[in-house]
């Protein structure tokens, strides 16, 4: 039996950055088919509850990079708590953050294993300083982890793709998805990478059962 577990999330999300070694091992472990969803989170977390970042008052801005910084170093993961090229306050492009989601959904639907790209756009802009709304930038992280940099953006506003992100942003809506990252197995959302726990153990339930 092979189970699906969904990960709804952003391509700006530090927590969906720290998710992403601890979330290949449980995948990995479990035998589990990993289904990566980028979604608008703009769009929906305004009608599902989430609040965005750029809009919660300064105590909680700054708790949160406080709550960064703990799970950073706690996990060993470096992060940059400001880091430039994530604008806080203000948007000049509005699809800064969904180029790098299309290009996963890209990678994804070649039937390549997507998770490692993933992590990869995601540590470089949390991590590393580098700018994943460029082009060029997003190239070159894909061929850095073995990827066809050139191919995959060729394919990140093709029509099949950005229909695919439509259509994972609809499904967060149903699905009641207000974060980043949401993982959902078999009908249970789990939000939040300190979550993924449950998940580990909700899969071991699984496979018991199967």
């Amino acid at each position: 039996m092979t189970i699906q577990l969904d990960c709804f999330y952003s391509l700006s999300s530090p927590w969906a950055y720290f998710a992403g070694p601890r979330l290949q091992d449980i995948v990995r472990r479990h035998h589990a088919k990993l289904v990566l969803k980028p979604y608008d989170f703009q769009a929906v977390v305004v009608q599902t509850g989430g609040v965005p970042i750029r809009t919660r008052p300064e105590p909680r801005r700054t708790y949160h990079d406080e709550e960064l910084a703990r799970f950073s170093e706690y996990l060993g993961m470096p992060i940059v708590l400001q880091p430039k090229h994530y604008p806080r306050y203000t948007v000049s492009d509005p699809n800064w953050n969904k180029y790098a989601g299309w290009m996963v959904i890209a990678a994804q639907a070649q039937g390549l294993d997507a998770l490692p790209l993933s992590h990869a756009l995601l540590r470089a802009l949390w991590a590393e300083e580098r700018d994943t709304s460029q082009a060029e930038v997003r190239i070159a992280i894909a061929n850095e982890n073995g990827y066809d940099g050139k191919a995959l953006h060729a394919l990140e506003q093709a029509p099949q793709t950005l229909a695919q992100y439509q259509a994972f942003s609809e499904e967060a809506v149903k699905k009641g998805v207000f974060g980043a990252p949401t993982f959902v197995l078999e009908g249970v959302r789990y939000w939040g990478q300190d979550r993924l726990e449950f998940v580990d153990r909700a899969l071991d339930k699984l496979r018991a059962r199967g």
